[in-house]
């Protein structure tokens, strides 16, 4: 691997390379935090590809991405006077430092949970009304459901044994299909979110990351459903004349290809 010189060379490679494009390149002169926005996001879901397919060179590429990004960010910042990249490492490096006092303190902890624990209460005094004022409003819903119940465990307020979530997953389905009978569709989309958040709150407890889990199963329904419909092909058969039968033999034969 390289040595520290060489990474610190590597980064300031890379800071010369932003100026002079901020500079020369009629792109990225015109670009500003907003124009960046929806980019940063999409080059935040590739890497999260990346990671889930375990392709280390892709990751590679992926956080090069994300880190060009942040240098953009810290390069327009530094163009109105209000920060540089010095400030921004800075300023992590100090959140780091306060938020780590059994590190770069005299706290104890026995393990990681109390790390999370302590991590939280820091937050609050730092000033932040609520736990859940670090949990991004645009985030996905079901990315937010684990954080949400991530960050109110780190205060205490969760449940003890993973049977009790169950149970608690179980008591949401009931009331869900009481909704369904009763027909009442607002209560039904209602009672179907608290399902799904259990669900979620159940995935943490088995130390599931339920993003992941759910990933992984539209990347599974996908593949068995191309090779349906690659069969399909060979026959010479759209899928919209074949019989849901039809269609199950070559499903079958594509979950035994997993």
């Amino acid at each position: 691997m390289n040595s520290r010189t060489d990474q610190l060379q590597a980064l300031d490679r890379l800071l010369t390379i932003m100026d002079e494009l901020r500079a020369e390149c009629p792109w990225d002169k015109k670009q500003t935090m907003q124009s960046l926005r929806h980019l940063t996001i999409e080059e935040t879901y590739e890497l999260g590809d990346a990671i889930l397919d375990e392709d280390l060179n892709e990751v590679k590429m992926e956080l090069g991405d994300v880190l060009l990004h942040i240098f953009f960010y810290a390069k327009i910042g530094s163009e109105t006077g209000d920060f540089d990249i010095a400030d921004v490492a800075n300023a992590i490096c100090e959140k780091l430092i306060h938020r780590h006092p059994h590190i770069y303190g005299d706290v104890k902890v026995a393990n990681a949970e109390e790390v999370k624990q302590n991590w939280e209460q820091i937050k609050l005094k730092e000033g932040k009304k609520s736990v859940l004022e670090g949990v991004p409003r645009s985030l996905p819903a079901l990315v937010k459901a684990n954080r949400i119940q991530d960050k109110v465990a780190g205060v205490g307020f969760d449940w003890e044994e993973p049977e009790q979530v169950f149970n608690k997953v179980q008591e949401e389905l009931g009331e869900l299909q009481a909704e369904i009978k009763s027909g009442n569709n607002d209560k039904v989309e209602s009672e179907f979110g608290d399902v799904l958040f259990s669900m979620i709150n159940y995935a943490r407890f088995l130390g599931v990351n339920p993003e992941n889990a759910l990933e992984r199963t539209n990347k599974k329904f996908t593949k068995r459903f191309q090779y349906v419909e690659a069969q399909a092909a060979k026959l010479g058969k759209s899928l919209k004349d074949m019989t849901l039968q039809e269609m199950d033999v070559f499903w079958n034969q594509a979950k035994k290809n997993d």
